[in-house]
């Protein structure tokens, strides 16, 4: 089968693709899945670089997010049969609960073969239906970003009608943020460097918009947007560079969900974590059970993905270097015709 792998070079990981590489056999509890599209990630990104925090397979099949159907099924499988539809979990082993060590030690497109190939196979428990209004490209999309951003306005931000949620830049996890948040009720604020992005994410919703480039204090902005009080939450992207300025932003006993770190490490003063009770909370993906509870509110809310652009198979390594430009909006696709 054709599969693309990363493999040891001078600056990083370099993306090898692979015609020759053998087709893979579901084992005892295993589907065999015919992949159809993936989507990448800023994750996918940093593995690439060699700049990913935890360990990578050598010569892994790269990217966690990929779409298709069960083209053959292993002894013992019940729930699954062939020509089901579904997206392969981002974390194989985490099916439901609090997030642990050993439920997140082994991740797709990492510590274990990604979904940039043909065929993958996974455990039955991995393989995860979606909703039937969405193509396999839209579904691609929905592994790492939709539901990061689900866990962090569901289950960490536990957000309600009329609250308020602030929203950094127009990525993938910000994006479906929005849309979730409209689901929801919530009112939206949300910040870019691109007016022409900014108007974009308008038409979709967003209550308020920043353009923080002309704003470098925007935190006093969505002050004043919310009469003094501050956001409930803050789906946090950016790291060092922006996240002094969603502590300053986010109201008294608020929370930040911090997502990503774009911008970098740097000295955080957490004195207001402190004198003014925010709960600062990471976020890593999620749970099949997660999972299973946002594609029921995608179903019921026919919530379709903003997708930015989708290359081919054999144009992978462009759309690595589309998602590195930062010129997205919304997710990056790559469509496998088999």
């Amino acid at each position: 089968m054709k599969a693309y792998e990363l493999h040891a070079a001078k600056n990083g990981l370099s993306l090898t693709f692979n015609d020759k590489r053998a087709q893979p056999e579901p084992g005892h509890g295993e589907v065999l899945i015919r992949v159809h599209a993936v989507s990448l990630n800023f994750r996918d990104l940093l593995i690439a670089d060699g700049s990913y925090g935890r360990g990578t397979k050598a010569n892994v099949i790269p990217v966690s997010d990929g779409a298709g159907e069960i083209s053959a099924v292993g002894p013992g499988v019940t729930s699954l049969r062939v020509g089901d539809r579904v997206v392969g979990a981002f974390f194989p082993d985490w099916t439901a609960g609090d997030i642990t060590e050993a439920a997140v030690s082994s991740s797709l497109g990492g510590s274990v073969d990604g979904m940039l190939s043909q065929y993958v196979v996974l455990p039955e428990r991995a393989a995860l239906k979606f909703a039937d209004h969405l193509s396999y490209e839209e579904a691609a999309t929905l592994p790492c970003a939709a539901l990061t951003a689900w866990q962090a306005l569901v289950d960490i931000g536990r957000v309600n009608a009329g609250q308020t949620v602030l929203l950094q830049g127009t990525g993938g996890v910000s994006i479906f943020a929005l849309q979730f948040a409209q689901a929801m009720g919530a009112t939206v604020i949300q910040t870019s460097s691109s007016n022409d992005k900014l108007e974009r994410v308008r038409q979709m919703g967003a209550r308020h918009t920043i353009n923080y480039r002309d704003t470098p204090e925007w935190s006093q902005e969505v002050r004043r947007l919310t009469d003094g009080r501050g956001v409930d939450l803050v789906v946090e992207v950016g790291g060092a560079g922006t996240l002094e300025q969603s502590l300053q932003a986010v109201r008294v006993g608020g929370t930040v969900a911090t997502i990503g770190l774009v911008s970098g490490v740097g000295d955080i003063n957490p004195l207001p974590l402190i004198s003014r009770a925010i709960r600062l909370n990471g976020v890593y993906v999620g749970s099949h059970a997660m999972f299973a509870a946002m594609n029921k509110a995608i179903s019921a809310h026919q919530i379709k993905p903003i997708m930015d652009r989708a290359f081919s198979f054999e144009q992978a390594a462009d759309a690595y270097a589309w998602l590195r430009s930062g010129s997205h909006f919304g997710k990056v696709v790559i469509t496998i015709k088999n």
